[in-house]
């Protein structure tokens, strides 16, 4: 028998199986395997692959042990409630027909403590095994769903006395087992534990079974120890085991994280030789490590390799393009891809229609921006204010205000009435195009509907007004907003009145303000110095603005290249 030593668990009490570590018993005698389910959802498939999880192909008996209970209503309620997820009742008619003679099935007491452990009852699961223990005959399954209900809670201690207690009744784990603790090592980020784990495993003559070493090659993988996957990718290889494409899929994402890109592409490229297509999972992850890095030659190629290959593009594949092109400003090349998409039959993910609207705004095509808010809707996505809030800037920067005002009055109807943010943009493309009066009205009719400002809408406030030349009224609104308990001023705001007294030659003011932003506790940046400085030069005291910068240089509140900035600035000025 081998021991657990003391480097992997350096505490005895939460030693995973005391001081024991049996040989599993084979899969087969107990037809138990560990299966990766690829769930069809698009959001799962995108950002993740599946996880590892148990399940049995041994047909196990459904019945119960005494013909008498089979038509008591008591035996149906337990049934019935059990598959109604009921299961504080189905506990309770359990208990009931104990004490009629019943000698409680494996299987519906498995069932509870799946159950339970879902709601994170672990004292009710616990008691499903107690019955089980003490009044029927507990097999692998049960067993095995009580491990992995306390792995799930992080609770290694107590799955390792589970363990125990099955040996003890002359149970044998089985590799599902093992892989339960291994996969709850890994996510829990006990990389390094499960591999040491793994290791005494093997010492003890463990075989592994292809879930295994796909649990261990996904997670380090994972965490960037791409050397550790690809050995044990050879060690899996070496025992006979064929890795499936979702085990090469973990390594080439795992390499595409680090930038490993060359690797990554060299091992998708091998697959074929092994026996194996990539599929569309493959062909993504490697395109969104390319374009991420702009290597458009690159990512063009793959997908048309990808095509020829007879792995057709999907919903995440078109996203990755339409989302990089619109970034890098390529709208048109975006436009043909999104019309193809649709010839195609695929919807657009809402994040396509983001980045199409994002993009269209920023070259200020504002009227496709808007035909894709109607797109959007017609697609059944409902846009939010960070979509709306982009057009009405947009609108707002070609002096489009009427139309803005119009798409701002149906926000309500769209079900997405105006926040603090979209009167915030409302207010910037009204002060921006010269209607102030309208822009005041706004913020407060913000403030007749119980919206409370922010930060932003205080500095931009105060902003337009320093810009406009009223200081004194930016003054005013910087003492309202130090009065605000929810809403105090920052470093950003102070930098805004400070910017505007010195270039009105207010140095007095702007000296005195940078004091009180000390006293209140709002600690000055670089750009307070620089700005206050830049200030007292053009003021005229060139020689004293320089002797200050370099002593704040001396004790490092600016930097060498805002002194050097300085020196352009102030002594040529």
């Amino acid at each position: 028998m081998a021991i657990v030593s003391a480097e992997l668990f350096p505490n005895p009490g939460c030693l995973l199986f005391g001081t024991r570590l049996i040989k599993p018993t084979s899969p087969s005698s107990h037809n138990s395997v560990v299966k990766c389910t690829n769930p069809n959802s698009k959001e799962s498939y995108y950002k993740n692959p599946p996880n590892v999880k148990v399940s049995s192909t041994e047909t196990r008996p459904t019945h119960f042990r005494y013909p008498y209970f089979n038509e008591t209503p008591l035996l149906k309620e337990l049934v019935s409630s059990c598959k109604a997820g009921k299961y504080d009742d189905s506990l309770y008619f359990l208990e009931c027909m104990l004490d009629m003679g019943y000698v409680p099935d494996s299987h519906i007491c498995t069932q509870l403590i799946k159950g339970f452990f879902r709601r994170k009852n672990v004292k009710k699961a616990f008691r499903a095994m107690e019955i089980l223990e003490t009044r029927g005959e507990p097999d692998l399954y049960a067993y095995n769903a009580l491990i992995s209900g306390f792995c799930k809670l992080n609770q290694i201690n107590l799955a390792s006395k589970v363990i125990d207690r099955m040996m003890d009744r002359g149970l044998l784990p089985c590799t599902t087992t093992y892989n339960i603790i291994l996969d709850s090592l890994c996510s829990g980020g006990k990389v390094g534990l499960a591999l040491k784990f793994f290791d005494q495993l093997l010492e003890d003559d463990f075989e592994p079974n292809v879930s295994t070493y796909r649990i261990l090659i996904e997670a380090t993988a994972i965490v960037g120890r791409i050397n550790e996957a690809m050995k044990l990718l050879d060690d899996m290889l070496s025992t006979g085991l064929q890795p499936d494409t979702y085990t090469y899929n973990a390594i080439i994402r795992g390499m595409c994280r680090e930038g490993m890109i060359k690797r990554a592409s060299e091992l998708l490229r091998s697959l074929p030789e092994k026996g194996l297509e990539p599929d569309a999972f493959s062909y993504n992850t490697l395109l969104m490590a390319l374009l991420n890095q702009r290597k458009w030659n690159d990512g063009e190629n793959l997908v048309r390799e990808m095509v020829e290959r007879g792995c057709k593009p999907n919903e995440f594949t078109y996203d990755f393009l339409i989302s990089s092109l619109c970034k890098d400003g390529k709208m048109d090349y975006a436009m043909d891809l999104y019309t193809l998409m649709r010839e195609n039959g695929l919807t657009p993910c809402k994040n396509s229609f983001d980045e199409l609207i994002s993009g269209f705004c920023k070259v200020g095509r504002v009227d496709f921006a808007i035909s894709f808010l109607d797109s959007m809707i017609l697609d059944g996505f409902v846009p939010n204010y960070v979509n709306y809030n982009t057009v009405l800037s947009a609108l707002g920067k070609k002096g489009s205000v009427d139309e803005a005002l119009r798409i701002f009055d149906m926000l309500g109807e769209m079900d997405c009435p105006p926040d603090v943010s979209t009167y915030n943009t409302m207010f910037s493309v009204l002060w921006n195009n010269g209607q102030r009066t309208r822009a005041l009205c706004m913020v407060s009719e913000m403030l007749n509907k119980g919206i409370d400002p922010d930060e932003i809408t205080y500095n931009s406030l105060m902003s337009f007004l320093c810009r406009d030349g009223m200081v004194d009224e930016a003054m005013g609104l910087l003492r309202d907003m130090e009065s605000c308990s929810s809403c105090c001023p920052t470093v950003i705001t102070y930098n805004i009145v400070l910017r505007a007294l010195c270039i009105n030659n207010r140095i007095d003011d702007a000296i005195e303000l940078l004091a009180e932003m000390v006293e209140k506790g709002c600690r000055p940046d670089e750009n307070s110095y620089v700005v206050v400085i830049k200030g007292i030069g053009f003021a005229g005291w060139r020689t004293q603005a320089m002797d200050l910068a370099e002593y704040l240089l001396v004790i490092d509140i600016i930097s060498e290249e805002s002194l050097v900035e300085l020196r352009k600035k102030v002594c040529h000025s």
